[in-house]
């Protein structure tokens, strides 16, 4: 049965919606989640959420919080985040996401930049890396652990208490004392990727008419669930896999981690999946792998499989004519996509993507194995939908067409420029980085170039920033590159350099596996760096990375590269927590390497 969502205008902030779905179904399940004591998926209703954020809210009270006040959690996606967002909102605080995996001094400067003056961390692993920038948090009055810590293992810091204990005897109803609409209700820190990471003030009423907004791009019916495991910190699984289920009143099932993940897609059989391109494209990169040690017959067979059900799809979608090879369809469904479409947990009905650009190629092989995905466009400080393809309307190349009530226009250089009540309050005590991105007539200015088609379909073209010029003025997107290169199995992580210099190079991080298979054909050992240093070597992978890069133009290859095993992680400050590159401080770990790949040509 199709669900009618809860209206903004209704529901007024986020704690509203949280009441109004209680009101409505409140025996229906909202969450579900795996107990690790008795090893089994467990659900919790409404009118039981009802009672635990009740509990949350008595807790904070007795800490002497007002409103206004920022608390900010630093946890994986579970019933103890929404627990925690909705009693603190339903106080008028402010809450503050942090991502669990972010390096100790970031989430420090965060939490000083935003005066938080409590904070809820998942358990003792979080605790332990916090306390190498303990100095910087003295302004925190108390530390919450979801998890119980045992005393060996505690700090002497009295403002460290265990969730069990910080909630113990708290029995009381639900409290509502929220902010008004259209005042803050968050502060969402922006990855950082060329300096500091800014914090996106967003109020209660830009992220609900972003998420009923986003309700109006397909059907929701009573038994969808959702699978959530893109962080809570991130404002697209916030936005998308948090509120908006709570509008619509489907269940969200919280996935155990990445590594089980493919586990948790089976057990769980989610409707609709929400990720960022990078999920997808390690999807495919197994499948690739998996390809090469089959059988002539078998790999035919699935590139039969993504070919014609592509143009099945393309038919579907009314820009093809029927064609005879359709009636292959059924039989390489049975042999082939059935197989993918089951290992997803065989019912998603919407595969949502965002976050950044997937590569076209991957997007048309899913849709043609039947993974019904619909790429979108948005930034947190939009709240952060934009724009997302529609079911009936989906062009995988694109970025879809704008979110109804949401207006987006073309700016000079073809920037991306968008204006709703999506639209962020401002920066976090940073005036003159509002002003520089929300012009006097209420556009935000994107920083990304795009193309809009007369049906409204939009399409990322660049990034006006983030352009390699040569030496010769001739002008290369590296993302595009970047995307391209990592298409091949091999390579994990790329980047592509060459500002100001007469030719490109690349830094690349090779698949360990891959980079075995390599080698040994190669005839070297994997296991010596040297083996990676070697010219030969280096051709070699050169040569796979010029196949990638085929379709693009002759002053667009990449002439050296460096051959990296090591990956770049958040812990190094080499990636944000969403895992975008940073670019200069790559450049910098990497300086006399690179100097040297276009010194010795």
């Amino acid at each position: 049965m199709r669900i009618k969502p809860i209206l903004p205008d209704r529901a007024r902030t986020l704690p509203g919606l949280f009441r109004c779905r209680i009101a409505d179904t409140p025996d229906k399940v909202a969450y579900r989640h795996f107990d690790v004591a008795s090893k089994q998926w467990l659900e919790t209703t409404w009118r039981t959420m009802e009672t635990e954020v009740g509990r949350w809210q008595l807790a904070l009270q007795n800490e002497g919080l007002k409103p206004g006040d920022r608390v900010a959690i630093m946890a994986k996606n579970c019933r103890e985040w929404v627990l925690f967002d909705q009693a603190a909102l339903g106080l008028g605080l402010v809450t503050v996401p942090l991502y669990t995996d972010d390096r100790p001094e970031n989430a420090a400067y965060i939490m000083v930049d935003a005066g938080v003056k409590l904070l809820v961390v998942e358990g003792k692993r979080q605790w332990q890396r916090l306390q190498t920038v303990g100095q910087k948090l003295k302004k925190l009055k108390r530390i919450v652990s979801i998890h119980t810590i045992e005393e060996e293992d505690k700090p002497r810091d009295p403002r460290l208490v265990s969730l069990a204990d910080w909630v113990f005897g708290l029995e009381g109803p639900l409290i509502a004392n929220e902010s008004e609409p259209l005042e803050l209700a968050t502060i969402v820190y922006t990855s950082g990727t060329t300096g500091k990471p800014k914090g996106v003030m967003l109020s209660h009423d830009n992220i609900l008419f972003n998420a009923y907004a986003s309700t109006t791009c397909g059907e929701f019916i009573d038994s969808d669930r959702f699978l959530s495991f893109l962080p809570l910190s991130h404002m697209l699984e916030r936005t998308a896999g948090y509120y908006m289920p709570m509008m619509v009143g489907a269940e969200v099932a919280y996935a155990r981690s990445v590594n089980l993940l493919a586990d948790d897609l089976k057990k769980q059989k989610p409707t609709i999946l929400i990720s960022v391109p990078r999920i997808y494209e390690k999807v495919y990169a197994r499948i690739m792998a998996g390809l090469k040690k089959q059988s002539a017959v078998k790999r035919k067979l699935f590139h039969a499989a993504v070919r014609i059900g592509y143009r099945r799809f393309e038919h579907e979608q009314g820009r093809a004519p029927k064609h005879w090879s359709l009636a292959l369809w059924p039989v390489l469904k049975h042999l082939v996509a059935g197989k993918v479409v089951n290992a997803l947990g065989g019912r998603l009905r919407y595969a949502v993507c965002g976050g950044a650009a997937m590569p076209p190629d991957i997007a048309k092989a899913f849709l043609g194995l039947g993974v019904p995905i619909l790429q979108g466009y948005g930034m947190t400080e939009t709240s952060p939908v934009v724009s997302v393809n529609r079911p009936e309307s989906n062009i995988p190349d694109s970025i879809g067409i704008a979110l109804d009530g949401i207006e987006v226009k073309l700016g000079e250089n073809d920037e991306l420029l968008t204006r709703s009540r999506c639209v962020m309050l401002g920066y976090w005590k940073n005036k003159q980085a509002t002003r520089e991105t929300i012009d006097a007539d209420g556009w935000l200015h994107s920083g990304d170039q795009a193309r809009i088609d007369p049906d409204g379909h939009m399409t990322i073209t660049g990034r006006i920033k983030e352009i390699i010029v040569l030496g010769n003025g001739e002008k290369v997107p590296p993302a595009d590159m970047e995307m391209a290169i990592a298409m091949d199995p091999l390579f994990d992580q790329v980047m592509v350099i060459g500002e100001g210099r007469s030719f490109l190079a690349a830094l690349l991080v090779l698949n360990p596996e891959e980079w075995r298979s390599l080698a040994g054909s190669l005839g070297v050992d994997p296991d010596d760096p040297a083996s990676r240093r070697e010219k030969f070597v280096e051709k070699a992978v050169l040569k796979r990375v010029g196949q990638q890069l085929a379709d693009f133009p002759g002053y667009a290859q990449v002439r050296r590269a460096w051959l990296e095993l090591e990956p770049w992680t958040v812990d190094d400050g080499l990636i944000t927590p969403t895992l975008k590159m940073k670019r200069p401080r790559i450049m910098n770990r990497y300086a006399d390497i690179i100097e040297d790949l276009f010194s010795l040509r």
